[in-house]
């Protein structure tokens, strides 16, 4: 028996997200959505978080462009430009505990996620950030993750696992995955692994050092 945590990032896309949600629902599971804020800017892609709060998901905040990686961006306003404007477009979507979590760059829990100039808007804007510690690359192995998935479902006590409601062709296989899980013994969560939550409603409980860079300083 393993316990499980999903979240799905990237979306919300119209020819993936309802699929999802239908799998979801049907075996009664609910999930976060880390949707990217400039996405949301368009009418059916907003209608489709609607559905996800609505259907008992939580929905986080993904940055606004998920171009590149915060602690690789310029300028100043970082935080403002791809938070900040993805939590305005998230209004009253938002859970309480103003969930976010940053682009990767392909899964990779470095220096690159963070600088200080964000770090100091998630505390002070009372955001509690999001990482992982399962990335079965479903994106680039759309038909080959679901067994990865599993093994890193066995490898760890409590899985914080990503997915992507992307048009790749992963995501037909979801039900596949989760039935699987299901027979292994998941025990599913909503909730996130401690571990995997450094700040918490704007309180950093585990150090960020290793996740934030150093290029605040040729910002300014």
């Amino acid at each position: 028996m393993f316990d499980l945590t999903l979240s799905f990032d990237n979306g919300p896309e119209p020819d993936v997200t309802p699929a999802v949600l239908d799998v979801l629902a049907q075996r009664g599971l609910k999930t976060t959505f880390f949707v990217i804020g400039e996405k949301l800017q368009d009418p059916e892609r907003k209608r489709l978080a609607d559905r996800a709060h609505g259907e008992g998901h939580w929905i986080g905040n993904h940055t606004y462009t998920h171009s590149v990686p915060l602690g690789r961006m310029r300028g100043s306003d970082v935080a403002e430009r791809e938070v900040g404007r993805t939590q305005q477009a998230l209004g009253s979507l938002s859970h309480p505990q103003r969930w976010f979590r940053p682009y990767g760059g392909g899964g990779n829990l470095s220096d690159g996620l963070l600088q200080a100039q964000v770090v100091r808007y998630l505390v002070s804007g009372g955001y509690s950030c999001v990482l992982w510690n399962a990335i079965p690359h479903d994106w680039d192995d759309p038909e080959g993750w679901v067994d990865r998935a599993l093994s890193l479902c066995g490898s760890q006590p409590w899985t914080l696992m990503v997915l992507h409601d992307l048009p790749t062709g992963a995501m037909k296989h979801l039900a596949h995955f989760l039935d699987r899980a299901m027979e292994a013994g998941a025990r599913f969560h909503q909730e996130f692994p401690p571990a995997c939550v450094p700040i918490r409603s704007g309180e950093i409980v585990q150090s960020v050092d290793s996740y934030v860079s150093n290029i605040e300083e040729s910002n300014l």
